[in-house]
């Protein structure tokens, strides 16, 4: 019986007739004779493989890797030559489950790389360090010659959570919390240190301005006290001056000359009381 194949372009074929290849190529398209006719057909588009698997750090703890990687393969006849590609023509599904394989030993392989770069760190630095482990296992794998037998190409590597297990993580969040808690006592202590700094730089300035205040009152009631000291000076020699004129005069004249006074401001003068002896001090002043 004959039948009518057509190649997807992402698919290599190859045609082995009799058991010995006839064609290959690229979205190959041909007629076969179902009896002696097998089909290979290798998928060349890139593929997305995710993955998950257990691992041990440096500090001896289990974590578990969780990512993804994407290849696709570049040699189809070596993957065809190691795997079993063959398919049925009319369903297109693969005779045997060779193709999974291959994505496994992918895996296996990545886990490989994956061990080495893990145990050489501690668990807290594989926790934090994971983009760097995947930058590590992908440049191991591209740049060694792990990945050439089987005829693909790694082309990206991510790794979504490297996990301790649920005991470690409760440990490691009571400890953070911990930290958290003790960074926040610490900012509180800080914040209530800084608000008695800034009150005793006030309380200080206060008392300086208080001190400068109290200089500067104390000097000027100095230079007050100067200033009067100096005006009762000047007045003291100036009656002095003025009663030196009056030292020559006779006393009785004096009198005479103050009552004369008295009398042109008497209209300024509410009561003035006269003594006998002041009395008889005038009557002398007057007969003499």
């Amino acid at each position: 019986m004959f039948g009518f194949f057509k190649g997807q372009p992402n698919d290599y074929v190859l045609r082995y007739s009799g058991g010995h290849l006839a064609d290959e190529g690229q979205g190959l398209t041909f007629w076969y004779l179902a009896a002696t006719t097998t089909i290979v057909t290798v998928p060349t588009g890139s593929c997305d493989v995710p993955f998950v698997f257990n691992e041990q750090t440096g500090s001896f703890q289990d974590v578990t890797v969780q990512g993804q990687y994407t290849y696709r393969i570049t040699a189809p006849r070596k993957t065809a030559a190691l795997l079993d590609f063959s398919i049925h023509p009319l369903r297109r599904e693969f005779r045997s489950d060779d193709p999974q394989r291959l994505a496994q030993r992918i895996t296996n392989l990545l886990q490989t790389e994956a061990r080495r770069a893990i145990q050489r760190r501690s668990l807290e630095a594989a926790l934090q360090e994971s983009e760097a482990i995947a930058r590590e296992v992908l440049r191991r794998l591209q740049e060694s010659a792990l990945l050439e037998p089987l005829g693909v190409e790694l082309l990206t590597l991510s790794l979504l959570a490297i996990r301790p297990t649920p005991e470690v993580a409760r440990a490691l969040e009571a400890s953070y919390r911990e930290s958290l808690l003790r960074a926040a006592d610490e900012a509180i202590y800080a914040r209530r240190a800084a608000a008695v700094e800034e009150e005793r730089k006030i309380k200080e300035n206060e008392l300086a301005t208080d001190i400068l205040l109290e200089q500067q009152r104390q000097q000027y009631i100095a230079l007050q006290g100067e200033n009067l000291e100096a005006e009762a000076r000047v007045k003291a020699h100036a009656l002095q001056l003025e009663l030196g004129s009056y030292q020559s005069l006779d006393p009785r004249l004096l009198l005479a000359l103050s009552m004369r006074e008295l009398a042109q401001n008497a209209g300024n003068i509410g009561n003035l009381t006269i003594t006998s002896e002041l009395f008889a001090s005038l009557m002398e002043a007057k007969n003499a």
